[in-house]
């Protein structure tokens, strides 16, 4: 099945906010799911049910049948780099979710858009001023309000939330470098078809461990990741990304309400005032981008 094309029509930014704000919601429930799968499961057995459920559910959505262009690339080495950061992401994040709260997890990933913006200059060629650098300054100033070491507060399982963000923010810069020559359901497919075949040698495991409500709660996962990586595509094709960034954040509300509603996890107060932090820190970054954004359309009218 095709991506549906691009609109011009005036609701066209409605659209791909309500996209988005699903989209974070569903990345919500596939954490969720995987905090509670991994209470008796090991994080590589989580992760490689996502990505084979994840990949059956798109190939029968995209029909690829009848279409084999999902699996095909221009750039292979780039493909698999850009899927093996996206799964060490979701091992280090699934094996942090067994002992840090969902809040938590989620504050340190939130400050992947600071590390990007600290990534852009070396690896994109962006130039990144001073105002940018700043933000990214304070942005780690609320991970550490979050974290708090040397206090005893800080649970060693955070180092793997960090490991996670990071592996996901090369991930991201690494997806920004191929967009413009990769189709979207090539990038769906082939990064879960990374997932699958690296973690391959667990699946056999991974199934073992399953009883009845696992199953369910294993396709769940791969819906929620699917529909979730479809929805975040299609919204960028309704409205641009600097008008979608914001509604990230939406993602935190999602995490502090399904980690008080079915894990009876409230986050302190250093929590929500160090993502609170963080999120302003991130809004700012996406702020200057945008008036760049701006500037240099004007200066060059054929970037859009």
């Amino acid at each position: 099945m095709p991506l549906p094309p691009a609109t011009t029509e005036a609701g066209a930014n409605i659209r791909g906010i309500i996209l988005m704000v699903y989209a974070v919601s569903m990345f919500a429930c596939l954490d969720t799911t995987a905090k509670w799968l991994g209470q008796t499961m090991d994080a590589a057995h989580i992760a490689w049910l996502r990505y084979t459920a994840h990949l059956i559910l798109a190939a029968l959505f995209l029909r690829v049948w009848r279409d084999w262009s999902p699996f095909k690339t221009k750039h292979p080495f780039m493909q698999a780099l850009r899927g093996l950061t996206l799964l060490a992401s979701t091992f280090f994040n699934f094996w942090a979710l067994r002992y840090l709260q969902l809040a938590e997890t989620s504050a340190i990933m939130f400050t992947a858009p600071l590390v990007v913006t600290a990534l852009a200059g070396p690896l994109l060629g962006e130039k990144v001023g001073i105002r940018r650098w700043a933000a990214v300054g304070v942005g780690f100033i609320g991970v550490l309000v979050v974290l708090r070491p040397g206090t005893g507060a800080m649970h060693w399982a955070a180092m793997l939330s960090i490991c996670g963000m990071i592996n996901y923010s090369l991930y991201v810069v690494l997806t920004r470098r191929m967009h413009r020559t990769e189709n979207s359901a090539s990038l769906l497919m082939l990064s879960a078809v990374v997932g699958v075949v690296v973690l391959l040698p667990v699946g056999p495991s991974a199934l073992a461990a399953l009883d009845g409500w696992q199953w369910v709660l294993a396709l769940m996962m791969g819906f929620f990741g699917a529909s979730g990586h479809f929805a975040l595509t299609v919204a960028h094709r309704f409205t641009s990304a600097s008008t979608l960034a914001p509604f990230i954040y939406a993602q935190i509300m999602w995490m502090i309400l399904f980690g008080w509603a079915i894990f009876h996890q409230i986050p302190d107060v250093w929590t929500f005032v160090g993502t609170a932090i963080i999120a302003g820190a991130g809004l700012y970054v996406l702020h200057r981008e945008r008036i760049r954004g701006q500037v240099i359309a004007q200066r060059d009218p054929a970037v859009h």
